[in-house]
């Protein structure tokens, strides 16, 4: 028995087809996939395993994939992905934490075996979960072969979503709009930054009665007070109180797919400068939401919010959005498309991403971010939030 697929065999394949494609381009011949979101795109497996080296290994000859992990996560992939057992191989604990022998060895000898020992064989060069140990014992167990970093390519693949995937996208921004809702009715003074992280896990996993959510890669973001001037600290004992400002980044998740979304809160009555500011994002927001489409340049897009902000005499230097989609620890991120001057990507139908117009102070800041998906004539605001400042009395 197997959990059922999310999606159809025939997206499994248009997915395994759009990666060897992109290999031929760039001359390889198989590709280690060593990133989780990239494996699930690909095989379909998910279980809380990439703490331990996993691999999905395309070739241009196979059919579809070979799934590569430790050997008592087997049964998982039986369970979760498409594969038939002939594509799922084990390797031995052996291998496991051991100083003296890595799984990269298990890997390339089944390269070996297939006839790939003298191929041109692509890695994941910048991914968090190819680790440099990796790197060199591939060069060392496959000393025939020319490697090539292919980076994100599997990720870039990625960045255009099927209908099949912005529904699931469209069903996690219904968990997030419902998770946010909840966590702010929790804020008042005198309640914890816990107890609020603690209301976004439980209604972003309950979900609704239709369905229900699942983990999401980052944490709940909710600083308050001087916190919210660090977009990237956690919840602590510390209780809010009445005149803090707090920001929440959230997202609700099905399928592994997120819709992540920022709103900023008062307690009390806002000082003139963040309601000014405030009223300067969100004008800044209306102005990307009209720019964004199918055939604009993504620093295009950065450059409607700049412009905003800089007649304001607000500098900031981040960009403001990336792609979205599919989310594993430590990143929701799929490390492609960003809103930011560099960037010369062509936006498409169905690219999504997370728009990001956060400003950051030295002691406070203001974060109100929607994810979109980037149609024809505009965008679809994939979440219903009010796109507001949210004042508590």
């Amino acid at each position: 028995m197997k959990y059922q697929q999310p999606f159809s065999l025939e997206e499994y394949q248009a997915r395994l087809h759009k990666t060897q494609q992109s290999m031929l381009e760039q001359g390889i011949d198989v590709l280690i996939v060593s990133e989780p979101a990239n494996l699930y795109y690909l095989t379909g497996y998910d279980a809380w395993s990439f703490y331990t080296p996993q691999y999905a290994l395309v070739s241009q000859d196979w059919d579809r994939p070979l799934c590569v992990v430790r050997g008592q996560d087997v049964n998982g992939a039986r369970l979760t992905s498409y594969l038939t057992d002939d594509f799922i191989l084990g390797y031995s604990d052996h291998y496991i934490q051991n100083p003296a022998a890595h799984c990269m060895e298990f890997v390339a000898q089944l390269l070996i075996e297939r006839g790939k020992g003298s191929a041109r064989v692509g890695y994941e060069g910048d991914s968090f979960f190819f680790s440099g140990r990796s790197l060199s014992q591939l060069q060392y167990h496959l000393p025939n072969a020319t490697l090539v970093d292919a980076d994100a390519l599997v990720n870039w693949v990625r960045s255009v979503k099927s209908e099949a995937e912005i529904g699931y996208m469209r069903q996690a921004a219904r968990l997030t709009e419902l998770t946010m809702t909840k966590a702010i009715d929790k804020i008042k003074p005198g309640v914890r930054l816990a107890d609020v992280a603690a209301e976004v896990y439980a209604t972003s996993v309950a979900g609704l009665e239709e369905y229900a959510g699942e983990y999401a890669a980052i944490a709940p973001l909710i600083p308050a007070g001087v916190g919210t001037s660090c977009p990237h600290v956690m919840w602590r004992d510390e209780v809010y109180q009445q005149g803090d400002c707090s920001t929440l980044e959230i997202s609700g998740v099905k399928a592994r797919y997120h819709a992540p979304q920022s709103r900023t809160v008062f307690l009390g009555k806002p000082n003139p400068k963040a309601y000014d500011t405030v009223q300067i994002v969100l004008e800044g927001i209306e102005a990307v939401l009209n720019t964004a489409r199918e055939g604009v340049y993504a620093h295009e897009v950065h450059a409607a919010w700049d412009a905003v902000i800089s007649k304001h005499g607000i500098v900031k230097d981040s960009r403001c959005g990336y792609s979205i989609g599919i989310g594993y620890p430590p990143d929701w991120g799929e490390r492609t498309i960003s809103f930011r001057p560099i960037d010369n990507t062509l936006l498409t139908e169905n690219v999504t991403m997370h728009f990001m117009p956060g400003v950051w102070f030295d002691d406070w800041g203001v974060a109100i971010t929607e994810s979109i998906r980037i149609t024809k004539t505009g965008v679809e605001c994939l979440c219903n939030t009010p796109r507001a400042l949210f004042i508590i009395d």
